[in-house]
């Protein structure tokens, strides 16, 4: 991963999430079946809601995550394009009698915004979070994806081009950013990356995934389990920060150890120009005091921080 300095991050950083796809939910029925297959109150959204979603199987572990922008005549997924085709073989199977249709929307694409000015680059700085505009071809969202100020811009492909250079030209110190910058936001803000920094295994609120999860919404697939967890504190693991030395930072993967017992692994590790090598873990309970030093590897040493960095 290369270093970047505090001169590196820009007002607004623009990117096209290429790994990502839309999908159109139709049908009568869309509201209804996704309200009850997701952890997001579906049926209480109106229109110009970004809802974050979770998928979870009956255990409550993470199948995928996802956005859903509501439109008066769709639901619009906004999704991993990997993660869609479990996603879907996964809603098809519990689809019987239900009037809903997936269509993918090879025809969009999601520009996202990242930094200070991103809502005044997009043209969304009256909208709230979570929320959207839409216009005769593009949605604009208020949608702090990674966990900082950020807006994402849903618009046909044939105008990536036009739309990144109209928000270029909107606020100085801007420009085109990669994957490398918006992981580095990510972990700064301890965002967990379904598929990274979770298993099949990893039940959502073990990841901190509960900007994702209604708490007050009715039935749902994985509901049980994370209502038994709620109430009773019954997890065992939760993710948490990692401070590393420069001499120590870790591969994805490295064995973290405390008093020689295994209490987790690295999952995610940057270098941020604001805290440091940084990274992420989901760690057994008895690792979660801040301040905790951890074992990594064969030599390394990791602290224990709460989350997100970015609040200290």
């Amino acid at each position: 991963m290369p270093h970047l300095d505090s001169t590196d991050r820009p007002n607004a950083g623009v990117l096209t999430l290429d790994a990502r796809i839309l999908v159109r939910v139709t049908g009568d029925d869309r509201a209804s079946f996704l309200h009850g297959m997701c952890t997001a109150d579906v049926k209480s959204a109106k229109p110009a809601a970004i809802l974050p979603a979770l998928f979870l199987t009956e255990h409550a572990h993470v199948i995928a995550d996802a956005f859903i922008w509501v439109t008066p005549d769709a639901l619009l997924l906004d999704i991993d394009a990997d993660a869609w085709s479990r996603t879907h073989a996964h809603l098809e199977k519990l689809l019987v009698a239900d009037d809903v249709d997936f269509e993918d929307a090879a025809d969009l694409v999601v520009i996202d915004v990242e930094g200070p000015a991103a809502l005044d680059a997009t043209g969304a700085s009256s909208l709230a979070p979570w929320t959207f505009v839409q216009d005769a071809t593009s949605l604009v969202g208020n949608l702090p994806r990674y966990g900082g100020p950020a807006a994402s811009v849903i618009a046909p492909r044939d105008s990536i081009d036009s739309i990144i250079a109209a928000i270029l030209a909107k606020v100085p110190h801007s420009r085109r950013i990669d994957s490398s910058m918006l992981e580095v936001i990510r972990i700064e803000n301890g965002v967990a990356r379904v598929g990274v920094d979770t298993t099949d295994k990893t039940i959502a609120l073990e990841a901190r995934l509960n900007r994702a999860i209604s708490f007050n919404k009715g039935c749902y697939l994985g509901q049980e389990t994370i209502e038994r967890a709620t109430a009773r504190g019954g997890l065992k693991k939760r993710m948490f920060g990692l401070k590393f030395n420069d001499t120590d930072f870790p591969a994805a993967g490295a064995v973290l150890t405390l008093d020689g017992k295994e209490v987790g692994r690295v999952t995610s590790a940057v270098r941020s120009p604001h805290f440091g090598a940084i990274g992420l873990a989901i760690l057994h309970h008895s690792a979660w005091t801040p301040g905790t030093e951890l074992k990594v590897g064969e030599g390394g040493v990791a602290i224990v921080s709460e989350l997100p960095f970015a609040q200290k």
